[in-house]
């Protein structure tokens, strides 16, 4: 066979083989296609062709945050949130409040029911900030999630403001409206104040929730003294009065039972994981009751998302309501068509109508002084104090002169029920009060609660030093001018 013969030959034997290895390749791929497409569709066992063995398909990247599917319930989205689960470990402190929530099963039932309505709002506005979803269940160690709750040192609302901390945080207070029960402002500055103190304490969540119960003085002076005595200056190890000793773990202890309910026979009812209520705008005043009326809600679940208003009435002339997310279009077109009087029921308006009537000075009253007249006779026969003649008139001493003149402070007229509670105070130039010092208590949280200035609590208490005792009364002084 000559070479050219064998030249072709060989020239087409190859052609021939890389058209065979071609559609060898094509049926392989197409095999493992239909083998990936029986596979999802019926489940049938296809096995791919021995040339497919080393074709890698192209890796698909999946977004973890999408490919997981939101919660259907905010008790689950809680959970998924925690941080601070690694503090609970075998403390027994934590244990000891675990047991009472076990034993009470009635009190997580009835605090849960109550804060379905704001737990999706406060769990978003966490999330927000990415802070610990466990503080969502702060409000339950608190107040039971009830917005009205007020304890015996005047904080009040689902997160307990006193009126001073509540003031330096922007929540208004008047005879109408308490912004430390306004769900969604009250919860905006305990969020405001919790991230306060866990960056004043570098960053430890505990000390920071010891702070919130306690006060930032009192933390501070026991991680002082346990710095000065070579203890350690953690949560676990401070001396701290027993109410904050028992705070944390209380927390803890609710989060582990949020945990795992199941496992310690606690029933949380379900709470759907989507927003509860809408904010809805109000340019007038308007009473509750009729706007639970107009937009066929229940009284007192209106009364319960709007728990700031007082009398039940928005006295500002822009302020805004919270609905539930079902009714809010209806309300807001309903509000959209009413004449303003309509919105105000008779026995409500009549009431601040009462209430916010003005008070209007009377004429300054006078006495010309007569023969055999005192100082003492005088304040007698005008209801005053003689200490009070005598500053008006700016008389040094007791002498007086037949036909002299004296002015009486004037007097003021109170219309309404406000203003009669308020009686002689509205004309006091200072109403003095008594504080009993408690534990924990130092002349910095003593003046910030009655929102005064320390170095006045320190001028009108000069014998109490910088460290206060409890049972110690200190005098404070309100309304100066």
């Amino acid at each position: 066979m000559s070479s050219s013969i064998r030249t072709t030959l060989k020239s087409d034997a190859l052609t021939r083989l890389a058209q065979a290895i071609a559609v060898t390749l094509c049926a392989g791929l197409a095999g493992c296609q239909s083998t990936a497409s029986v596979s999802s569709g019926t489940g049938q066992d296809a096995r791919p062709h021995a040339l497919t063995a080393h074709v890698r398909p192209k890796p698909i990247f999946v977004n973890q945050a999408q490919a997981k599917k939101a919660p259907h319930d905010v008790w689950e989205r809680i959970r998924d949130g925690f941080q601070l689960q690694d503090s609970i470990a075998m403390n027994p402190r934590v244990e000891q409040q675990r047991l009472w929530f076990v034993s009470n099963p009635s009190f997580l039932e009835s605090a849960s029911g109550r804060g379905s309505l704001y737990m999706h709002y406060i769990v978003e506005r966490l999330e927000e900030r990415d802070m610990p979803l466990e503080l969502a269940l702060l409000p339950v160690i608190e107040s039971a999630f009830n917005p009205m709750a007020y304890s015996r040192s005047d904080a009040s609302g689902l997160w307990q403001f006193i009126p001073s901390t509540g003031r330096y945080f922007n929540l208004r207070q008047t005879n109408f409206y308490d912004g430390r029960r306004d769900v969604t402002a009250s919860t905006g500055a305990a969020l405001d104040y919790l991230s306060k103190l866990h960056e004043m304490f570098n960053g430890d969540w505990l000390l920071a929730l010891a702070a919130y119960n306690a006060g930032e003085g009192t933390v501070s002076r026991a991680m002082e003294r346990n710095e000065k005595l070579g203890l350690p200056t953690d949560y676990w190890n401070l001396p701290l009065p027993q109410e904050t000793r028992d705070y944390v773990p209380k927390l803890l202890a609710l989060a582990e039972l949020v945990q795992s309910p199941q496992a310690y026979g606690v029933n949380l009812n379900p709470i759907a994981n989507q927003p509860y209520f809408d904010v809805v705008e109000v340019n007038q005043r308007v009473d509750l009751s009729r706007v639970a009326a107009l937009a066929g809600i229940d009284e007192d679940e209106m009364f319960q998302l709007n728990p700031a208003f007082k009398k039940r009435v928005t006295m500002e002339p822009t302020q805004h309501l919270l609905v539930p997310t079902a009714k809010a279009q209806l309300l807001t077109a309903s509000l959209s068509n009413m004449k303003p009087e309509e919105l105000l029921t008779l026995a409500p308006a009549q009431r601040v109508f009462d209430e916010v009537a003005v008070v209007q000075p009377s004429r300054p009253k006078s006495y010309t002084v007569r023969r055999g007249d005192n100082l003492a006779s005088i304040a007698k026969a005008n209801k005053v104090d003689t200490r009070d003649l005598q500053r008006w008139n700016r008389l040094t001493g007791k002498n007086l002169k037949v036909g002299q003149t004296l002015v009486m402070q004037a007097e003021t007229q109170a219309k309404g029920r406000v203003m009669a509670k308020a009686g002689s105070a509205a004309s006091d130039v200072q109403k003095t009060t008594t504080y009993k010092v408690r534990k924990g208590d130092s002349l910095y949280l003593v003046a910030k609660r009655f929102n005064v200035e320390m170095q006045h609590l320190k001028r009108w208490n000069p014998r109490s030093g910088h460290a206060l005792k409890p049972g110690q009364t200190l005098t404070v002084y309100l309304n100066r001018r």
